[in-house]
């Protein structure tokens, strides 16, 4: 009797040793989030939630804004990896950003895979140009596949900041097939050199059976985090970044072309006439509690915490480059204080269907962006 026990014990840790030596290992590679612990975080940072970044799957560049005297000879970020995943550096060794961006390899636990991501400091002023300059002219194909395209811009030092985003990588989940250029966004010659072209798609029979039959060309300031995209549109959509200016008017030069047949989102026609979205932000990003704040789809215009909008009320059709310049209404005055300390976020915004958050317009509303300006009051 003691012997068949014992057979039966062996055979069965026979069994869950086969179990286990059969579970395939993990073939991600991803950094999910970034930290930085340094004294005095208060004269490092400009807010201590600053010191953490969660970072999307899409992210292949991770840039912490610092004070201007902040130290970068010597940090060691901690990062969170998907697990059994290995990074070089390691996480939490020291290493010189003074120089540029660190480069980190994440290699999968099969070995199989690895992804590389650039960690940078950008060291911020609150004394800048009176006018912020965007000409659309900088933007390359998302690096994985390189099937849409993405705009960035370049910081002082040269180096490249992620600060524009578009609904191109949710476009992809419908229609993976597509060429770059016909993705809802995507560049086109403009005014001055490149501009940029939102144009309202059909996003066909996978969009549809999700509900959502179309998808307006858009970019804006902020982040597109494709993980929440079919769950709840909404809020993949993060408007905006840090700012530490007061912003005073908007302007640039825009075509639009509505498309000719408008319906909702259950796909039925009517008789409305699509208009395109130029729109700008500045909002506190922290509430009265300390909590961080980010607008999102169902916010970016209501929210209790925007302090000012700079709203172009006539996106009209014109075949021709036509400016627009509006000012920012305040509905508050600027904490100065706050300012400085990066406690504002700006975001700007465009799109080719006014309600194209709802999945409603018309396909082939077509809005060209190019030579957009942003004045600011000048701060010694």
């Amino acid at each position: 009797m003691k012997y068949t026990l014992l057979a039966i014990a062996s055979c069965t840790c026979l069994l869950l040793t086969s179990c286990f030596k059969d579970e395939p290992l993990n073939a991600e590679c991803d950094i999910e989030r970034v930290s930085l612990h340094v004294d005095n975080a208060e004269d490092f940072f400009f807010q201590l939630t600053d010191s953490v970044r969660d970072v999307l799957s899409t992210d292949t560049v991770i840039t912490f804004n610092v004070r201007s005297h902040a130290d970068l000879t010597a940090l060691a970020p901690v990062l969170t990896i998907t697990p059994g995943a290995t990074v070089v550096p390691a996480s939490g060794s020291v290493q010189n950003f003074a120089d540029g961006p660190v480069t980190y390899v994440v290699t999968s636990e099969d070995g199989n895979w690895s992804r590389r991501y650039r960690i940078a400091f950008n060291h911020v002023s609150t004394t800048v140009s009176d006018t912020l300059y965007y000409d659309m002219e900088d933007f390359m194909l998302e690096s994985s596949h390189e099937s849409y395209y993405v705009w960035y811009n370049v910081l002082a030092d040269g180096t490249i900041s992620n600060d524009w985003a578009s609904g191109n990588g949710g476009y992809k989940l419908s229609k993976s097939s597509a060429e770059p250029d016909e993705y809802p966004t995507y560049p086109i010659e403009g005014m001055d050199g490149y501009g940029v072209r939102l144009i309202t798609r059909d996003t066909g029979a996978f969009g549809r059976m999700a509900n959502k039959p179309i998808a307006a060309g858009n970019l804006y300031i902020g982040e597109f985090d494709i993980t929440v995209a079919l769950r709840t549109p909404l809020m993949a959509t993060r408007f905006g970044k840090p700012f530490a200016q007061k912003p005073v008017s908007f302007m640039g030069y825009y075509r639009y072309q509505a498309g000719s047949v408008y319906k909702d989102r259950d796909g039925n026609v009517v008789d409305l006439t699509d208009v395109g979205s130029i729109y700008a932000v500045l909002y506190r990003n922290h509430d009265a509690q300390g909590n961080e704040v980010m607008l999102h789809g169902d916010d970016v215009q209501t929210n209790e915490n925007i302090v000012a909008i700079a709203k172009v009320t006539d996106v009209h059709n014109t075949s021709e480059w036509t400016a627009w310049n509006v000012t920012f209404d305040y509905s508050e005055d600027i904490d100065t204080e706050l300012l400085a300390n990066m406690g504002y976020n700006l975001t700007i915004v465009f799109s080719s269907s006014v309600m194209g958050d709802q999945f409603e317009g018309a396909i082939g509303s077509t809005l060209d962006i190019d030579c957009v300006r942003l004045v600011c009051t000048h701060e010694e």
